[in-house]
């Protein structure tokens, strides 16, 4: 800052550059690392066992809110944290169900996949604004830093986290993405040239293709608010851009998340997220009844 009939958005075509060359990691790879770990726990998420879930991002806005509301809910999940640095981990409290890894590096991450029934990735490239811009005397640059672009934060690391998770079996990935991937000339693309729909498009893609169930939620634009309070609509393919509804609490976001991994009619989905006003309409509960609304695979 939703497959009827859907309007797939194209891989990213051949005139733009890859800023790096991609570090592929085969999922031969991952599967002889597992044939060397101890034997995964292979379970569907409805047994009455509590599901391990692990939150990529997980020091991220929303990322830690979905990690906290995992571990309030002690009976039905187990949670663990994947996070970029140490620091990182310290802000979460620091605790041994967080590892601390690299997305763009598959072998660093795998030892946070071992055992997991079910993942939530909520990592994404960050654009920062250019030194000296001043965005009262018009529109600021923003750039990347090297080595985080989209292409390697949303498609490369992305990529490594879905093969990582194919590999121990999970039954289910939610992946939070943005609204607006459907038209490339989105604004957000032109931020540092990175092109970040595309490449979380490409990703997404690429879940939807992998055999995994999965649920694939296009959030609005993010804001910092209470969760809860709202009424919460759903959509597909960029249909709630063209209305005055396109924003959403991340701990909305977060609780959406959490229910996905608990409803049966979330899985092989794709929906855009917003919420009306605080104050219109009637705070949503049934998370069940949203979710199957939506009938798009992508």
């Amino acid at each position: 800052m939703a497959l009827i009939s859907p309007r797939v958005l194209p891989s990213p075509p051949l005139s733009i550059p890859s800023i790096h060359k991609p570090r592929w990691v085969s999922a031969q790879r991952f599967q002889e690392r597992r044939r060397g770990a101890c034997l995964v726990r292979v379970r569907a998420m409805a047994d009455s066992e509590k599901a391990t879930v692990l939150v990529t991002g997980a020091a991220g806005r929303t990322g830690k809110i979905v990690y906290q509301k995992l571990k309030e809910r002690p009976t039905q999940f187990t949670a663990r944290g994947l996070v970029h640095t140490p620091e990182s981990k310290e802000t979460i409290g620091g605790a041994d169900d967080v590892f601390v890894g690299d997305i763009r590096d598959a072998d660093s991450i795998f030892p946070a996949f071992e055992g997991i029934d079910a993942l939530v990735i909520l990592t994404s490239a960050v654009p920062k604004m250019k030194p000296g811009s001043d965005p009262s005397k018009g529109r600021p640059e923003f750039y990347y830093e090297d080595g985080a672009y989209p292409e390697q934060v949303d498609w490369i690391g992305q990529k490594n986290q879905i093969d990582a998770a194919k590999a121990v079996g999970v039954k289910q990935i939610v992946l939070v993405g943005s609204m607006g991937g459907t038209d490339p000339n989105n604004p957000l693309n032109s931020l540092g040239n990175g092109n970040i729909l595309i490449w979380k498009r490409k990703a997404e893609q690429y879940l939807s293709d992998s055999g995994i169930p999965y649920t694939i939620i296009r959030a609005g634009g993010l804001q910092d608010k209470e969760g809860g309070i709202r009424e919460l609509l759903v959509g597909k393919d960029d249909e709630l851009l063209k209305t005055d509804t396109r924003t959403i609490a991340r701990a909305d976001v977060a609780e959406v998340c959490i229910q996905a991994l608990q409803i049966e009619e979330a899985k092989f989905k794709a929906l855009d997220l917003a919420s009306k006003p605080e104050g219109v309409g009637t705070p949503t509960k049934d998370f069940k009844a949203l979710l199957s609304q939506i009938t798009a695979r992508f």
